[in-house]
């Protein structure tokens, strides 16, 4: 198996990370920079990454992103997390932020911040790092401060808060999930 497939197959969804252990800062650079090396649609590249090393803002927005989610009447989502450990961001002492702008027409950010997400996963993976795609983020932002948070991030004019990559190592690491291959269809 190649490098590259290698990584993709060892690739898990960290939810436990270690304690106060920050990835070196050159492994952190080399994977915002792979999240801008992602392709995108006319190469319009509507996405900023925004890295967040301060763990003290990671457990504040945690502590936003669950207040709003307490406050909410279906209690599911935050008996869920809760459940986990009531931390949405799982102890993460890195997070990258991708915010997008919309296109015109809308729609194809999306793929296009999906593809920018992926890549800093599997560039974390291919590092010895583990990660998280967690789209939690956008209840931070969907609170009274969410505008703090835009304005404390740095996000540019127009853009909204697309997704997070949470970064860091795993308490324990855990088996990638089991692929199936039946959703695999070949025509000939």
């Amino acid at each position: 198996m190649n490098e590259t497939l290698r990584v993709i197959t060892e690739r898990f969804s960290c939810r436990d990370f270690a304690d106060r252990r920050r990835p070196e800062d050159e492994d952190i650079k080399q994977i915002a920079e792979a999240a801008v090396k992602a392709p995108s649609g006319m190469n319009r590249q509507l996405w900023r990454v925004i890295v967040i090393k301060n763990k003290a803002l990671i457990d504040e927005m945690d502590r936003e992103g669950m207040g709003v989610l307490k406050e909410m009447p279906d209690k599911s989502l935050f008996e869920r997390i809760k459940s986990r450990g009531g931390r949405l961001f799982y102890n993460a002492p890195v997070m990258i932020v991708l915010a997008v702008k919309r296109a015109d027409p809308p729609g194809a950010e999306l793929i296009d911040l999906g593809i920018a997400a992926q890549n800093i996963v599997l560039a974390a993976t291919s590092l010895g790092l583990s990660s998280l795609h967690c789209g939690l983020i956008g209840f931070v932002f969907a609170g009274e401060k969410g505008g703090y948070y835009k304005k404390l991030l740095g996000f540019h004019e127009g853009y909204e808060c697309g997704m997070s990559v949470l970064l860091g190592y795993a308490k324990c690491p855990v088996a990638p999930h089991e692929p199936d291959f039946k959703k695999i269809s070949y025509i000939d």
